[in-house]
C-alpha cells in the first residue's frame, strides 16, 4: 500500500458498551466535478497524497458577498467531490460490530470501505449509518472513501429525484457535519433505524401529580443464538438524581430486532415550559447481561403538553403562549454549511437576545446540536422536511422515486428528533406549488398527492405531534393553476409578503381575517414575513419610492418600516398561532443580486457574517424581549443627505428623552414601542443625538453621530426614488422626502431605453404622480428652484397638464411636460426664484388634465455660495 498520512483519532467518547470515535481530521479531498472512476478513486491502493488536506466539517462551496458583483474568491461549483481517510486498525473502537455514522453529506453520498462499496444515501440534511462490520482490518490500514454529489437537479442527474428540487437557497456539497465510527457488541440498541437513537420517549398523560412516560426501545441481537438480557430505564432530573426507574428481563431472538415498551411514572413532574423554564430530564436505557453492560443510550426528556386552537392559538402546558420568532438557514459567510458548534451557539444566543420564543428550522433538517440548543433555550420548534417549491422538474406528477425519497427524509427527520421536547410540529413541505403559481409548471405537477402521503406517514411515525406546511400562494396567485393545500396538514403557515412582492403592507391583516373565515377549523400561522435590508443603503423616507424587490437599492430603513407596519397586524390577531420573521440571518442564494449584495438574500435581521444587527432586529427586541431596549435607528446613515431628519427610537419604555448636541429635545412618548420625533433640525457638520429611558433605577442610553450638510447650501431631491445620488456637477440629491401626497413610480427598463436627452435626475429611477406637494425645510430667503419633468407616457389623459405653485403663487399654469419636452419620456426643466418663509419652502402640483408629474428638485441659494 502507498505511504500516506494516517488519521489521528481523538480519545473516544464512551458510554459503557458503546464506543464512539470521531473521524474529523486528516481527510483528503479532491473536487472532480464528475463521478470519476470509482474503482480507482475509492480503491485502497490509490495515491491520494496530492489531494487537499481538510478537517471536518468541510464543504467546497462558499459564496455570498456584500458587493455588487461576484469576486474570484467564491465557490459555487455543483458536482462531485471525493474524500478519503486512512484509519489504522489499531485505532478502531472496540466492539464486535462497527457502524460508520455521517451526520450529513451534501447531497448524495456513496461510501466505500477498503475498496468495497458499502452504502448510498440521498438527502443532504439527515444522519445516516452504515454497518461496516467485518470490512475493517484490525491489523492494517483502512481506507474510507466518500463520493459527495451536489449536482443541480436535472433530468438524468443523480439528484433528479432527491428533494429539494428547487429553492431560494443552495445545496452545499461535502462532509459538512461530523463523521464517526461506532463500536458496539452483538447485543445493542438498534443503530439502523433511519439514523434514530433507537430509544423513543412519549408522555401520553401529564398532570401536576404525575406523568406517564413510555420508553419504546429497539433492541438488536446480531448473534446466531437467542440471548436473555436485562433492560433498565432510568430517569434523572436536571441535578442527576434518579426520579424513576424500571427493570425487566428480555429475550432477544437471534439475528433480529425486538421492540419493547417500558412504562414509568414520574411523580410531580417538572415541566419543560419554553423560554420561561426549559427544564430537561435525562432518560438512560441500559442493556446488560449478568451485570456486564452491553450498551447504553441516553436521551433528553422534556415533560410538556402542547396544543393549537384555530381561534385562540398555541398552548404550552395549558397556558396560552403567543409564539413569535424567526426562521433560520444554517449557512454562514465564508463557511457555507460547514459551521462549527461555536457558530451555532452564537446563532442561538442572538435569537435568544432578540426575545424570540420559537424557531422555524427552514427548509430542512438542521444539525443535532441545533436541536439540543433549542431544547436548552426553551424554543418552540417547527422542524421541516425539505420538500420545497415543486414535486417534479417538468409538468408531470411526482416520480415514485421522488416520493420514496421524500418519505425517507421525513422519516429520518422524525426518527432522529422526536425525543426533543422543543419540537412542536413537523413541517411536511414549503411552497410546494410555487413553480405552478409562477407558470413554470402546469397542473399535472400537483403536489397534493405527495403531501397527503406525507401527512399520513408523519402521523404514523409520531401520533403525538401535529403536522404543518407552509403555503405561498392561496389568494395571491391565479387560482386556476393552484391546488388547494389548506387542510391537508393539521395546521398551516402562510408565507406572505404584502408590501414587498405584491399588494400593500396593510393588506396582511385583512388577508388573515379572510383566511380564518374561509378555513375556520384550520389553525393559521404566518410562517414567513420579511423584507430586504442593506445596511449600507439608506433612505430618508421609506415611502419615497417603490421598492425594487429583485434589484437595488434595498434601504435598511425600508426593511425597518415594513416590519413596523406588518408586525402589529399579526399581534392583534389571537387566532394566529405563531409568526416567524424571514429570516434571522442573511443567507446565500445564487438567484439574488439585490440591495448591496450578490448571491445573498438580504431579508435577515442580522448580516450574513453575524457582525451587524440591523435596525429591524432592535424593533423586534423592543417588542419581544423583557430586557431594557433603547435603540436609535439609522446608526449607519452617518453622512446625511438633508439637514433635517425624523428621529425613530425603539424602546420598551413608556417614553424616551432626546438630546441633540447637548440641547434638550424633550420627552417623546413611545407607541407600540416606537418613539418618533419628526423634522429635527440638524446643525452643519457633526451632530450627537442621544436617547435615554428609565427602567426602574437604571437608565439605558443610545447615541448616534450624524454628519449633516449646511441647509444654507440648498438641497436636491431625487423625486420618486428611495435612494440619493450625486450628479455630474457634484451636486447631491437625496432620496424623495418632504412630500405630501402623490404616488411614486419607477421608470421601467423599457421606458428608460426609449428615453431621450440628458435627464440625470429623472431617468435615474422614477417620478411622483398625482396631486401632491412638498414642504421642504430651508432657511428663510431667496432660492433658485429647478424642477425636472418627464411625462412617462402612461395613463388615459393626453396631454396631461397641471399647475405648479409656490406658497400659493402660480409658477406654471396648465403646464404640459410632454409638449414642452417635445414628447413623452423626454426631460425638460423649469427654473424659478422663490422665497421661503417660516423655515419652509412649499411647492404644490395641482392637476388640471390627468395627474401632475415631477422627477427632480434642485434648490440653490440665489446669492453666491457661502465662503468656508
Amino acid at each position: 500500500m502507498l505511504p500516506t498520512t494516517q488519521a489521528t483519532v481523538s480519545t473516544p467518547a464512551v458510554e459503557s458498551g458503546r464506543h464512539v470515535r470521531p473521524l474529523m481530521t486528516h481527510w483528503r479531498f479532491r473536487y472532480t466535478g464528475h463521478p470519476g472512476d470509482a474503482h480507482t478513486l475509492a480503491g485502497a491502493a490509490f495515491d491520494d497524497r496530492g489531494w487537499q488536506r481538510v478537517t471536518l466539517p468541510h464543504t467546497w462551496n462558499h459564496f455570498g458577498e456584500y458587493t455588487t458583483h461576484r469576486t474570484a474568491g467564491i465557490d459555487m461549483r455543483q458536482g462531485v467531490g471525493w474524500y478519503r481517510l486512512h484509519l489504522p486498525g489499531a485505532q478502531l473502537p472496540p466492539g464486535a460490530r462497527h457502524y460508520l455514522q455521517f451526520d450529513a453529506v451534501g447531497n448524495v453520498a456513496d461510501v466505500w470501505v477498503n475498496g468495497r462499496h458499502v452504502g448510498h444515501h440521498a438527502g443532504a440534511f439527515s444522519r445516516f449509518r452504515i454497518d461496516v462490520t467485518g470490512l475493517l482490518h484490525h491489523h492494517a490500514d483502512n481506507v474510507i472513501a466518500v463520493r459527495a454529489d451536489n449536482s443541480k437537479p436535472a433530468p438524468g442527474s443523480r439528484t433528479e429525484h432527491v428533494i429539494p428540487l428547487s429553492g431560494d437557497f443552495f445545496i452545499h456539497g461535502g462532509l459538512y457535519r461530523g463523521v464517526s465510527l461506532i463500536g458496539v457488541g452483538e447485543q445493542h440498541v438498534d443503530l439502523m433505524d433511519f439514523g434514530g437513537p433507537g430509544v423513543y420517549l412519549t408522555t401520553p398523560d401529564v398532570d401536576d401529580a404525575q406523568a406517564t412516560l413510555r420508553v419504546r426501545s429497539r433492541l438488536r441481537n446480531d448473534a446466531n443464538r437467542a440471548r436473555q438480557v436485562d433492560v433498565r430505564a432510568v430517569v434523572r432530573d436536571a441535578q442527576g438524581r434518579i426520579v424513576a426507574s424500571a427493570s425487566e428481563s428480555a429475550r432477544l431472538p437471534a439475528q433480529a430486532t425486538t421492540v419493547r415498551t417500558t412504562t414509568l411514572t414520574l411523580p410531580h413532574p417538572h415541566r419543560w415550559d419554553g423560554r420561561r423554564d426549559p427544564y430537561l430530564y435525562r432518560v438512560t436505557l441500559t442493556l446488560s447481561e449478568h451485570g456486564r453492560i452491553l450498551d447504553r443510550v441516553s436521551q433528553p426528556l422534556g415533560v410538556r403538553t402542547m396544543r393549537i386552537d384555530p381561534d385562540r392559538g398555541f398552548f404550552l402546558n395549558g397556558r396560552h403562549l403567543a409564539l413569535h420568532g424567526v426562521s433560520r438557514h444554517q449557512d454562514r459567510m465564508g463557511k457555507g454549511w460547514a459551521v462549527s458548534r461555536a457558530d451555532e451557539d452564537q446563532d442561538m444566543a442572538l435569537i435568544e437576545d432578540i426575545g424570540a420564543n420559537t424557531i422555524r428550522m427552514a427548509h430542512y433538517q438542521q444539525s443535532p446540536h441545533w436541536f439540543q440548543l433549542a431544547d436548552r433555550a426553551g424554543m418552540v420548534v417547527w422542524a421541516e422536511a425539505p420538500l420545497v417549491n415543486a414535486v417534479s422538474l417538468n409538468d408531470s406528477p411526482a416520480d415514485p422515486a421522488l416520493i420514496a425519497n421524500a418519505r425517507q427524509q421525513l422519516t429520518e427527520l422524525i426518527r432522529q428528533n422526536m425525543n426533543h421536547p422543543s419540537v412542536a410540529v413537523w413541517g411536511i413541505g414549503n411552497e410546494t406549488d410555487l413553480l405552478m403559481a409562477t407558470g413554470q409548471l402546469g397542473a399535472k405537477a400537483d403536489p397534493v398527492p405527495v403531501l397527503r402521503d406525507l401527512q399520513k406517514l408523519a402521523h404514523r411515525l409520531d401520533p403525538t405531534r401535529p403536522t404543518t406546511l407552509a403555503d405561498c400562494c392561496e389568494e395571491v396567485a391565479p387560482k386556476k393553476v393552484l391546488p388547494d393545500v389548506t387542510g391537508i396538514s393539521d395546521a398551516i403557515g402562510y408565507n406572505r409578503y404584502f408590501g414587498w412582492y405584491y399588494g400593500q403592507v396593510s393588506d396582511l391583516g385583512p388577508y388573515l381575517d379572510t383566511m380564518h373565515a374561509r378555513h375556520p377549523r384550520q389553525p393559521i400561522a404566518v410562517s414567513e414575513l420579511g423584507a430586504g435590508g442593506a445596511v449600507s443603503q439608506h433612505t430618508d423616507n421609506p415611502l419615497g419610492g417603490p421598492i425594487d424587490t429583485e434589484g437595488r437599492p434595498h434601504p435598511e430603513a425600508f426593511e425597518t418600516w415594513w416590519h413596523e407596519k406588518t408586525w402589529p397586524q399579526i399581534a392583534r390577531r389571537p387566532f394566529v398561532w405563531a409568526a416567524w420573521v424571514w429570516n434571522m440571518f442573511d443567507f446565500s442564494s445564487p438567484i439574488r443580486h439585490s440591495g448591496d449584495s450578490t448571491d445573498i438574500n438580504d431579508k435577515g435581521l442580522v448580516t450574513f457574517d453575524r457582525k451587524i444587527r440591523k435596525d429591524a432586529f432592535y424593533y423586534y427586541q423592543a417588542q419581544w424581549s423583557s430586557q431594557p431596549v433603547v435603540h436609535i435607528t439609522q446608526h449607519r446613515y452617518v453622512h446625511r443627505d438633508y439637514a433635517f431628519a425624523d428621529v425613530h427610537v425603539f424602546a420598551n419604555a413608556p417614553a424616551v428623552d432626546l438630546r441633540l448636541n447637548g440641547r434638550d429635545l424633550g420627552t417623546v412618548p413611545c407607541r407600540n414601542k416606537v418613539c418618533v420625533r419628526r423634522n429635527v433640525q440638524l446643525s452643519p457638520g457633526a451632530n450627537m443625538l442621544r436617547a435615554s429611558a428609565r427602567f426602574g433605577n437604571r437608565t439605558v442610553t443610545d447615541r448616534v453621530r450624524w454628519i449633516a450638510p449646511d441647509a444654507r447650501d440648498g438641497v436636491g431631491i431625487n423625486v420618486g426614488d428611495l435612494a440619493g445620488f450625486v450628479d455630474g456637477q457634484g451636486f447631491r440629491y437625496g432620496s424623495d422626502d418632504a412630500f405630501i401626497g402623490g404616488t411614486p413610480h419607477r421608470f421601467s427598463d423599457k421606458q428608460q431605453k426609449r428615453s431621450h436627452g440628458d435627464a440625470p435626475v429623472a431617468m435615474r429611477a422614477g417620478y411622483r404622480e398625482g396631486r401632491f406637494g412638498y414642504a421642504i425645510p430651508l432657511p428663510n430667503g431667496l432660492w433658485r428652484v429647478t424642477l425636472t419633468f418627464v411625462d412617462p407616457g402612461t395613463g388615459k389623459h393626453a396631454p396631461r397638464s397641471f399647475d405648479v405653485r409656490a406658497d400659493g403663487h402660480t409658477l406654471l399654469s396648465a403646464f404640459e411636460p410632454a409638449r414642452a419636452a417635445g414628447g413623452t419620456l423626454r426631460s425638460v426643466t423649469r427654473s424659478f426664484v422663490v422665497r421661503s418663509s417660516h423655515g419652509r419652502l412649499h411647492l404644490q402640483f395641482v392637476p388640471r388634465t390627468g395627474p401632475a408629474v415631477l422627477s427632480g428638485i434642485r434648490i440653490r441659494p440665489v446669492h453666491s455660495p457661502r465662503r468656508t
